[in-house]
């Protein structure tokens, strides 16, 4: 860039532009530490600032060219309705600057589609719990992210996570004030150590082609609702190293983020049906590296607000990014801390709430992000290959079937225990020797189990499953009459009244696990 066309003249001339449309809005200017967006009418201006980090390189117009020019190409995948073209900002014969002009280009800038802040799930964390629905939207945006995200190796992800817990050590000692210096040293250990064991794991997956180039900043931030839908943008164009990693590594920045934002149930659907709509089976092996993934994305956060906050002058803003900096390095501490695996059962007749209670207790179970789900309804339809809410065939439902669904089950629950994590195993159970079994699965493991039998008057069964829409269970009137005429047998499970409120059957299951050992009396 010439010595007299500053970046300041840059963003004063897009200040000055006149709105395209009639939409009223305000023009506006955002600064971060690496970009500046202007905001006009109904679109957006982003300017690459002129700067240098350790992880990025916007110091030179030639960069900065190729950093918007690849946001473009990297977010298209994401973000199509958001992004629009990359173009040069011009300084023209008279010297005057214009967009996209016939002069020679003095700056570069990413032309955006604007969209409201309120509509960022950022913000909209603060407004309360997110719903069940916009929580499985999150997860088949993150499925259909990874699915179309490039294989890359693993032993550069590897290479990478290495020199970050090293960063995060240097990082740690630097703030004692902020880090207590024995809990940071132990962090950094049990890092090193955790990263040496699941090595192999992680190459495993990428023989898999699990390693990909991936969103790599996907939190609630770079999250927004568009026509109702969650939308990923802003993905780091700027550091394929940075963005290169296990597919798990990626979907826990935004459970991380959920997490730490007192998001906990959605934290946890996201997980469930992450993992449900993915359908690879590989995926529950690997869960063991999830923790260490979960403690990577918070150690990171903790180490960003630390930095942020001793070049802040603003006395509350400063104090703000230290309280930040604290809470993250706890999480990634108690990432970290080891849990008992439980396996709890929840049994009962099609419409006693089975589902509704295994997601309203899952969070509080086990290692974070809580229990892993599993239901034989969902389990049926990834195994006939149809959609959830698809019927499933009569032939599904035979002895045989039935049969085969459970045994996979079976081995997922295994794997999910081994791997230190919690699960749920949702199903029926109407038969004494399929309690019986999931009973031994748990004592094969060693794992601490639970079961819970709910009852519900058959008025209230019939009317429940008449009701449901948009669910993988197919049970409907008749089959709750005929599942009524079942044997129980001798029924050694805890009894849960699951006739009223979800809050009342809720309420009653809690008790029940107390008493069982899975939730500590408060």
């Amino acid at each position: 860039m010439k010595p007299d066309i500053t970046q300041d003249r840059v963003f004063a001339f897009l200040e000055s532009l006149t709105p395209d449309d009639a939409s009223g809005l305000k023009t506006k200017r955002i600064d971060t530490h690496a970009n500046t967006i202007v905001l006009v009418g109904a679109k957006a201006y982003k300017v690459k600032r002129a700067v240098r980090f350790p992880f990025l390189d916007y110091s030179t117009l030639a960069l900065r060219q190729e950093a918007c020019e690849r946001e473009i190409v990297y977010n298209s995948c994401y973000a199509q309705s958001l992004y629009v073209k990359a173009v040069p900002v011009t300084e023209e014969a008279d010297g005057s600057l214009a967009l996209d002009g016939a002069g020679k280009p003095v700056e570069w800038v990413v032309v955006m589609n604007r969209f409201s802040g309120k509509d960022e799930l950022d913000n909209l964390a603060e407004a309360g719990p997110f719903s069940d629905a916009l929580a499985d939207d999150l997860a088949a945006m993150m499925v259909t992210a990874h699915d179309n995200a490039p294989e890359r190796e693993a032993d550069g992800f590897i290479a990478e996570l290495s020199s970050y817990v090293e960063q995060n050590a240097a990082a740690f000692a630097e703030h004692p004030e902020l880090f207590p210096p024995q809990e940071a040293a132990h962090l950094s250990e049990s890092a090193r150590r955790w990263l040496e064991r699941i090595g192999d794991l992680i190459r495993t997956r990428g023989r898999h082609g699990l390693i990909r180039l991936c969103h790599g900043d996907a939190h609630l931030r770079n999250i927004v609702l568009q026509d109702g839908k969650p939308v990923l943008f802003d993905a780091v164009e700027f550091s394929d190293a940075i963005a290169t990693g296990d597919v798990l590594y990626d979907l826990a920045f935004l459970l991380m983020d959920l997490w730490e934002r007192g998001q906990r149930r959605a934290a946890n659907r996201v997980f469930n049906r992450y993992f449900d709509k993915a359908r690879r089976e590989i995926d529950i092996d690997g869960l063991a590296a999830l923790p260490f993934y979960l403690m990577m994305r918070a150690a990171i956060r903790a180490k960003i607000a630390a930095s942020a906050a001793l070049n802040q002058s603003e006395p509350a803003e400063r104090r703000r990014q230290e309280d930040q900096a604290r809470a993250y390095f706890r999480h990634a501490l108690d990432f970290l801390d080891p849990r008992e695996p439980v396996l709890t059962a929840i049994g009962g007749l099609s419409g006693t709430g089975k589902t509704t209670l295994a997601y309203g207790i899952a969070p509080e179970i086990g290692r974070a992000p809580g229990a892993r789900v599993l239901r034989t309804d969902v389990m049926r339809k990834a195994r006939l290959g149809l959609e959830e809410t698809e019927k499933a065939p009569a032939e599904a439902y035979t002895r045989q079937a039935s049969d085969e669904v459970y045994a996979a089950i079976d081995r997922q629950i295994q794997s999910v225990l081994a791997a230190g994590h919690s699960a749920i195993f949702d199903a029926v159970f109407a038969d004494e020797a399929e309690r019986a079994h999931v009973e031994a699965v748990a004592a094969r493991v060693e794992a601490h189990f639970c079961g819970v039998w709910l009852n519900a008057p058959e008025a209230i069964l019939k009317d429940r499953v008449s009701a449901r829409k948009g669910d993988a269970s197919d049970a409907d009137a008749d089959i709750v009459a005929r599942q009524l005429t079942y044997d129980l047998g001798d029924m050694t499970w805890a009894s849960v009244d699951a006739s009223s409120s979800f809050d009342d059957t809720l309420r009653n299951a809690r008790q029940a696990l107390q008493r069982c050992g899975v939730f500590q009396s408060p």
